[in-house]
């Protein structure tokens, strides 16, 4: 598996294929193994890279300070200079959405396409934060083991596949505690960006999930009214992670936008 140094750190990614370069950001508290189904069944079509972000995979431990979407953001464009291309399909799944619209606003040239699955523009409410650094406390104070027991029930639709709820239980397990709590933190902090929304000119896909419980459709649709010229697409049957809920869907309108 390649690792490579971007600001100074070991950042692990899995790559296929050839072609256009694509960067899948997984959301939290996963990893690249999100998007195994995404890594094979676009091969043939482009150069897949699905990044291991700092801390989680196989890339290099982190302190537990605040990963913020701007520096994460800065990481992904490191990689796609490192790669040697001028530009990348993106796709970032909720947390990963987040940095994709921080690469947007801070590395528009890099961006060839955008897919934002899963996510929103706005900044977590008050209470939203609050409930961040409750489960920042709780993963602290409880382990992994009963973060990936509330996530199960919080991501995946009411009839999750029992491969789906492993997979993701093996993600947040293994995912380190300082890592969830700095991505924690750093997601409460994050701006609102509704308004760049209006900016965004690169062709662009919304997904949402069609029994998403934490950003529903309707929420999603919104969001893609608001881009210029944004495709919308609900997962049938999927919840918040719709690449392991219903892999073949979601790899399916991927590979329809792209073409």
């Amino acid at each position: 598996m390649p690792v490579i140094d971007i600001n100074g750190r070991e950042v692990h990614y899995a790559e296929t294929g050839s072609g256009p370069l694509a960067v899948l950001i997984h959301g939290y508290p996963l990893d690249h193994t999100l998007w195994l189904d995404q890594l094979a069944g676009l091969s043939d079509i482009r150069r897949v890279v699905a990044i291991d972000l700092p801390g989680y995979g196989m890339s290099e431990r982190v302190t537990g300070a605040p990963l913020t979407m701007d520096g994460l953001a800065d990481d992904v464009a490191g990689l796609i200079e490192a790669l040697e291309y001028e530009q990348a399909d993106i796709v970032g799944l909720s947390m990963g959405g987040y940095i994709a619209l921080a690469l947007w606003e801070m590395y528009p040239a890099a961006i060839r396409s955008l897919v934002l699955a899963n996510t929103k523009a706005g900044a977590d409410s008050e209470e939203g934060r609050a409930g961040r650094e409750a489960q920042a406390q709780a993963v602290v104070s409880d382990g992994r083991a009963a973060l990936a027991g509330k996530l199960v029930g919080a991501l995946l639709a009411p009839a999750h596949d029992l491969t789906a709820a492993a997979r993701l239980r093996t993600m947040v397990e293994g995912s380190p505690v300082e890592t969830i709590v700095g991505s924690l933190r750093g997601m409460a902090a994050r701006p609102d960006r509704t308004e760049l929304l209006a900016t965004i000119s690169v062709p662009t896909l919304v997904m949402s999930g069609e029994e998403d419980a934490l950003i529903p459709p309707l929420d999603s649709h919104e969001m893609s009214s608001a881009i210029p010229g944004s495709e919308f697409f609900v997962v049938p049957g999927a919840g918040h992670l719709g690449p392991i809920e219903r892999p073949d869907a979601f790899t399916e309108a991927l590979r329809g936008f792209w073409q």
